[in-house]
């Protein structure tokens, strides 16, 4: 597959707002009392609140094209010192989706090895990053870049 990475831009949000939608609600199939559900028009509020982020110094949206369409996209940020989470100033990953159809393709890799060089471009020492226990794909993905377990979220309910 031919596919190139940039810098997410304005016109890629209506992109963004679908593929955000979508992990929302990966996330809310694979545990709908962890995960919040994706409300009325998520493809519209994904898009908004990534386009918050699109203009701020500690973050990064990367987003995979062809000459078609929008692949995939990752968002990464600098999180400061954690005192509650007994983390140091590192980079997170906090989203990284690619279409079904372009899947098992190198996009995934391809957009957080991106990610990664601006992050340790910043001097970030490390980076970090969550997935829900039920995404053995992602999984697997993380691991095979080098990614290992550190912490095991528990859930709870009241």
């Amino acid at each position: 597959m031919d596919f190139s990475i940039r810098r997410a831009t304005r016109a890629d949000l209506p992109a963004l707002g679908r593929l955000g939608a979508a992990l929302m609600r990966l996330h809310h199939g694979f545990d709908p009392q962890r995960f919040m559900a994706p409300p009325d028009h998520p493809e519209e509020g994904y898009a908004w609140f990534l386009g918050t982020q699109l203009d701020a110094e500690d973050a990064v949206i990367f987003v995979a094209h062809d000459e078609a369409a929008i692949l995939g996209y990752v968002y990464a940020a600098i999180e400061p010192v954690s005192w509650k989470e007994l983390r140091e100033r590192c980079g997170y990953v906090h989203d990284v989706l690619v279409d079904p159809e372009a899947r098992r393709q190198g996009v995934a890799s391809a957009l957080l090895n991106e990610a990664f060089d601006w992050l340790k471009f910043r001097g970030m020492p490390r980076v970090v990053l969550g997935t829900a226990s039920a995404n053995e794909a992602a999984q697997r993905l993380f691991t095979g870049l080098g990614f290992r377990p550190t912490m095991i979220e528990m859930t709870r309910e009241l």
